[in-house]
């Protein structure tokens, strides 16, 4: 059946695309600028054991489940990839993503290093993207000022980024989010650039 939506201007081909870096370092903002040039990037709802922040809401930033029910859905399957951060657990449904990305959508996982390691495994194809910040200086900055973590929690996110800047290399991607303008070109870059030219994995 022919579609009546507009032809899309870039590539139709389905895409898993992962977004890595360390709490605080801009993902989401750089996230959110993307969607706006380009709304038909679906952003995969992860699941998270944390308590909402103000103003998130259920099945909508995320599904806020109990750990009881965490452990039900990896027992059942229903995790593309999981981790536990800083505390709490986080994880990517399976389905909708998949789903998505076979009906030639590209699809945003916003995950942590954990979780884009087991994608890597069981999704090779994905795209991996890791967002650097300019220095550990302004990433603990950024973190203050954003006012959503206690001293201990910003203690942990910090302890946890010295680990995460390493495995930058790791990714197909490096972003250094300096300026949000020129981060978000090469972020829209990388996103459009056709799979077949990618040969900088290793």
């Amino acid at each position: 059946m022919a579609s009546t939506a507009s032809p899309p201007s870039r590539s139709t081909a389905g895409k898993l695309i992962v977004l890595t870096g360390p709490s605080g370092v801009g993902k989401g903002t750089l996230l959110k600028a993307l969607r706006q040039k380009h709304p038909d990037i679906f952003v995969s709802i992860s699941a998270t054991t944390r308590a909402p922040r103000p103003g998130e809401v259920h099945a909508q930033h995320y599904y806020f489940l109990s750990r009881e029910q965490f452990a039900e859905w990896v027992e059942q399957g229903e995790f593309l990839e999981w981790a536990e951060y800083a505390g709490n657990c986080y994880g990517t449904p399976r389905q909708p993503v998949l789903e998505r990305v076979e009906q030639g959508e590209k699809v945003v996982l916003e995950i942590e290093l954990e979780g884009a390691r087991q994608v890597a495994k069981s999704y090779p194809q994905a795209l991996r993207i890791f967002v650097l910040p300019p220095s550990q200086e302004e990433l603990e900055r950024r973190l203050r000022l954003r006012a959503q973590d206690s001293e201990a929690a910003i203690a942990r996110r910090l302890s946890c980024s010295q680990t995460e800047l390493l495995a930058a290399k790791e990714f197909d991607f490096q972003i250094v989010n300096h300026q949000l303008d020129e981060a978000l070109q090469q972020l829209e870059a990388a996103v459009f650039e056709p799979t077949p030219l990618l040969s900088s994995r290793r």
